[in-house]
């Protein structure tokens, strides 16, 4: 920022389009380093934009870098092919010309509309604000932008549009816009990010788990029929039985606290269209029906998967894992559900 010659110009050129009635919104993108993943959202709606950096060493700054990525990434390509962009570099070492081309192409790749740009090389700040010559040619770049975008000048088409087109993909998954913006908005939280590789490292742990707790089942005797037979009509028994007692009683009979541990469960029962609450607080415990879905942990299932597990034949982070179950919340908080309800 010190003696920053972009910061000079970009100066005047708001002063010119403020005097031509022109609504102008600047953003430092070394202010918002750390939410650059959501400025291309505030490229809706405008009619012109103008990407301002210095070359202090080789080429545009990271910054700008990370903000073309992003729009690459985030930005709703439709809205920016009506998008006019001017560049605007100042350099104190060399370099001015390709940096503007690299603005130029990038710009043109994203499918807006690029202007020739104002580039200079600036061996002196004072030298450079005193001239009123270097002043006048900043006024009439920026009169030319205003006219450019009144008027809705139209281009030529470029390669660089038909090399998007026909190569070039943004992702293998397609997202709308809403969705990107979206998407954007996780990826600027850090807060988010951090909870997202927590619970990568969760379910890793979780499939070690299950790959040695897959191996013990290989390995153990087989039910004998008399046993399975007994499964079976005890199974007939509760299914017969009222929902709510039978849910409620077997969270209440296999409740095992864990000192320090607090959770709320809302298991929603989805062919039942019932809520079934399920809480945790030390070594107390609480189970009821509502119908709201505020919990720590949002769990959906079916009758049919929640018998299972109940009956101890399957866990919820299996049922979460095949699908059976989907789940919201954190997954550590879910592990915990089948420690302190071991129905196996």
């Amino acid at each position: 920022m010190l003696e920053d010659p972009t910061i000079y110009v970009i100066n005047k050129m708001s002063e010119v389009l403020s005097e031509l009635r022109v609504e102008v919104e600047r953003y430092n993108i070394f202010e918002d380093k750390n939410a650059i993943a959501t400025l291309p959202s505030t490229l809706k709606g405008v009619d012109g934009v103008i990407l301002a950096t210095t070359v202090e060493w080789f080429g545009i700054g990271g910054y700008m870098q990370q903000f073309l990525d992003m729009c690459w990434l985030y930005a709703d390509k439709q809205e920016l092919s009506h998008v006019y962009m001017l560049p605007v570099v100042m350099a104190t070492t060399y370099g001015e010309r390709d940096a503007e081309l690299s603005l130029v192409k990038a710009w043109e790749t994203l499918g807006g509309i690029p202007i020739t740009g104002l580039v200079a090389y600036v061996e002196n700040l004072d030298e450079f604000e005193k001239n009123e010559s270097y002043r006048r040619i900043i006024e009439k770049k920026t009169e030319t932008l205003y006219r450019t975008i009144h008027q809705k000048t139209e281009s030529l088409p470029t390669s660089n549009l038909a090399v998007k087109t026909s190569i070039l993909k943004t992702r293998t998954i397609e997202l709308t816009p809403q969705e990107s913006e979206q998407l954007s908005k996780f990826v600027s939280d850090e807060t988010y990010v951090k909870q997202q590789k927590e619970d990568i490292e969760e379910l890793s742990a979780m499939f070690k788990q299950m790959l040695w707790t897959g191996e013990e089942e290989e390995n153990s005797p087989d039910v004998n029929e008399e046993e399975a037979i007994e499964d079976v009509r005890l199974s007939r028994d509760k299914v017969e039985s009222p929902a709510s007692d039978r849910y409620i009683s077997a969270f209440e009979s296999h409740f095992h606290p864990e000192t320090d541990f607090s959770a709320s469960y809302a298991i929603i029962i989805t062919d039942e269209d019932r809520i079934l609450h399920v809480e945790a607080i030390g070594d107390k415990f609480k189970a009821f029906y509502a119908a709201t879905e505020e919990a720590d942990v949002t769990l959906r299932t079916t009758t049919r998967s929640l018998d299972d597990i109940i009956q101890g034949k399957n866990t919820f982070q299996r049922g979460f894992m095949a699908g059976e179950i989907s789940v919201k919340g954190k997954i550590k908080t879910l592990r915990m559900l089948d420690v302190i309800f071991p129905f196996q």
